[in-house]
């Protein structure tokens, strides 16, 4: 369950971000920050959601699913591919997150 509530945050997030990104530096109406705050909103509530002892820990996490996340988001929403470098990166970034979820902790 809390690799989907971190995909799920991820997606929030990403698509909260693109909308500002698409108002301020694409043009767009501001019309796009209200579904842009709505998903941010959701993204900061489904990061609570995740059973962790501690904040930052459920952040650093996140971090490593967020960045393979956003290299999906480039391909398939702005399409472009993510080359080696990108895909190299993610990678060590996923293996970052697992360790911190997986680690041994006496809760």
């Amino acid at each position: 369950m809390t690799a989907l509530i971190y995909i799920a945050a991820a997606l929030a997030e990403i698509a909260g971000c693109f909308a500002f990104w698409a108002w301020l530096r694409g043009g767009k109406s501001a019309l796009w920050l209200a579904p842009g705050i709505a998903c941010l909103i959701l993204f900061a509530y489904l990061l609570t959601r995740i059973d962790t002892d501690a904040a930052g820990r459920a952040f650093a996490a996140y971090g490593g699913i967020y960045i393979a996340a956003s290299l999906v988001w480039l391909r398939l929403v702005e399409g472009v591919t993510p080359d080696r470098y990108d895909l190299i990166g993610a990678l060590v970034c996923i293996a970052g997150a697992a360790i911190i979820l997986a680690a041994p902790r006496n809760l």
